[in-house]
């Protein structure tokens, strides 16, 4: 989640391409050697699989009757409804139910189950919000759930709800807003609950649920809700369901995200627009000084060049490089789908270079084009940026590194548009409006509860995963570290092509069968992994 993000391209038919690459082996990860998983975690896994496999049109249903609510975050009486839609679906599994709400915020859906016998207490979190939509993109209504046999891009066929049979094919795909992001994931973990309940298993530690209402929205409440709320929901982890799976397909349990700020320039030219013939070459351009500017902070290959950045950046531990080492390659699938003659060369791979700060320059406008183009020096120039921030880098540091280089480049800083006085006193003049922005996070691999979660999926899925230190996308994610002292670690199930955010979401049923063996195993086994952990033993339980 970003603030002020554009809307996203449809990403169905891209990221398809990817897999179809990977599997004709380009991009093929090397062999892994297989993970040692207990005999508990094995038997477990497949009765969960049982479990699921006999309601998997229950589970399904249920999802389809959450994505049919509205859910716009500025939307109240959709959200309210959501919301007590949630709030009932955990009251079903027995969870103790609350709505929280701060001033002015919509309520974020609370769940707590106590374990006898637990020593430990992790929180769920996902959002139940979804992003706006724009009606004409979509094939079908965004919260008019519909099942296809497969891709809407490879013209898959529409599956009616009262011809539903069993076993349902992982490769159908249920399209509506936010069957992804996040509703799938929530759906999944509550199946994961009634699963490991049927089974005869409890979970290994104390489960809270935290289910935000505002996150598409940018989360304007999350800091005051989280502090206001501070004593319920306090924990010893948060796993976030929230994001994508790997590119590969291969579960994937990630450490950490980017932060971000974002930033507004304006340069100035001449107070009225004028002739290029009669005044160029002695009337400044504002859209030249304003592209020279902005080049100034990034080289060819998308380094940084501010003074400063790359001393700011905190160095990546050894088990993180190795984590980065260890992923499946996707680059060339990924730049062969995107139709990429070249690529930025910041670090090695497009996983390495998720690592490191990133200036992205999302929009210039200056004068116009095309049949609207005249020959006139414009009177002024705008350029939008986005920063992606890694620890220790933070949105007020990125701040004060881009100033001091805007004022060694000869610019004068206004926040305010400038009147002619000042345009007049000054040789370069430059507004900057800054968004707000929040830092990036990253968990320690080498916590106990991070080497317990990583082993717990691992026994779900039976093999190894992808270790992620951090994501390339942005989250709050330091709230949670700064305001309850709870570590994060993110434990997404969905497809990575899901047009999250996008026209046309979609669940690939597979990731939603898987999701519910992940998160059944992860809450049977976390505690007994957890303490293996802290005593440093490395034999199964």
């Amino acid at each position: 989640m970003t603030p002020r993000a554009p809307r996203a391209p449809t990403y169905g038919a891209l990221l398809g391409a990817v897999i179809i690459l990977l599997s004709t082996g380009l991009g093929t990860a090397q062999p892994a050697p297989p993970s040692a998983t207990s005999a508990a975690g094995d038997a477990l896994r497949a009765r969960l699989r049982t479990y699921r496999q006999e309601h998997e049109a229950e589970v399904l249903r249920e999802l389809r009757d959450l994505v049919a609510l509205p859910n716009l975050a500025r939307d109240a009486p959709g959200i309210a409804a959501n919301a007590a839609r949630l709030e009932e679906m955990l009251g079903r599994r027995g969870l103790q139910t609350r709505l929280l709400e701060t001033a002015d915020s919509p309520p974020a859906v609370y769940g707590h189950l106590v374990v006898p016998g637990a020593t430990r207490t992790v929180v769920f979190y996902a959002h139940y919000d979804g992003q706006p939509v724009s009606p004409g993109d979509w094939s079908t209504p965004a919260w008019t759930p519909v099942l296809r046999s497969g891709t809407l891009e490879a013209g898959a066929p529409v599956v009616p709800w009262d011809r539903l049979a069993t076993p349902i094919p992982g490769e159908h795909r249920l399209y509506g807003r936010s069957t992804s992001d996040d509703k799938g994931p929530i759906v999944a973990f509550l199946a994961a609950l009634d699963a490991i309940k049927a089974s005869g298993v409890q979970p290994s530690v104390n489960v809270k649920i935290f289910l935000e209402g505002e996150e598409e929205a940018g989360s304007p409440h999350l800091s005051a809700m989280l502090t206001a709320h501070r004593d319920l929901l306090r924990a010893d982890l948060w796993i976030f369901g929230d994001g994508p799976v790997h590119q590969t397909r291969a579960p994937l349990v990630s450490f950490g995200v980017r932060g971000t700020i974002d930033v507004e320039l304006t340069t100035y030219g001449p107070v009225r627009a004028v002739h290029s013939g009669h005044y160029g070459n002695w009337a400044p351009n504002p859209a030249v000084a304003l592209v020279q500017l902005v080049a100034s902070m990034r080289d060819d290959e998308g380094r940084m060049t501010i003074n400063g950045v790359d001393r700011a950046v905190r160095p990546l531990s050894a088990g993180e490089q190795a984590a980065i080492a260890a992923q499946p390659p996707v680059d060339d699938a990924v730049a062969a789908a995107l139709g990429l003659g070249r690529r930025e060369q910041v670090r090695g791979t497009l996983a390495d270079s998720l690592t490191v700060p990133a200036l992205n320059l999302r929009g210039l406008r200056a004068g116009e084009v095309g049949e609207r183009a005249s020959n006139a020096i414009p009177t002024q120039a705008q350029a939008s940026i986005d920063f992606r921030l890694v620890p220790d880098l933070t949105p007020a540091l990125i701040r004060g590194l881009v100033e001091a280089h805007v004022r060694r480049r000869g610019y004068h800083i206004v926040s305010d548009p400038p009147d002619e006085a000042t345009l007049r006193a000054h040789p370069r003049v430059v507004r900057l409006e800054w968004g707000p922005g929040y830092p990036g996070y990253r968990t320690s691999m080498d916590l106990p509860a991070a080497r317990a979660v990583v082993a717990a999926v691992q026994q779900a899925v039976g093999g190894p995963v992808v270790q992620v230190p951090n994501m390339g996308g942005s989250l709050p994610l330091y709230l949670f570290a700064d305001v309850l002292q709870s570590p994060v670690i993110s434990v997404p199930i969905v497809n990575h092509d899901n047009n999250q955010h996008a026209a046309n979401e979609n669940l690939r049923l597979q990731n939603l069968w898987d999701g519910v063996e992940i998160y059944g195993v992860l809450l049977a086994r976390l505690g007994p992994e957890w303490d293996r952990a802290e005593a440093g033993r490395t034999t199964p339980r």
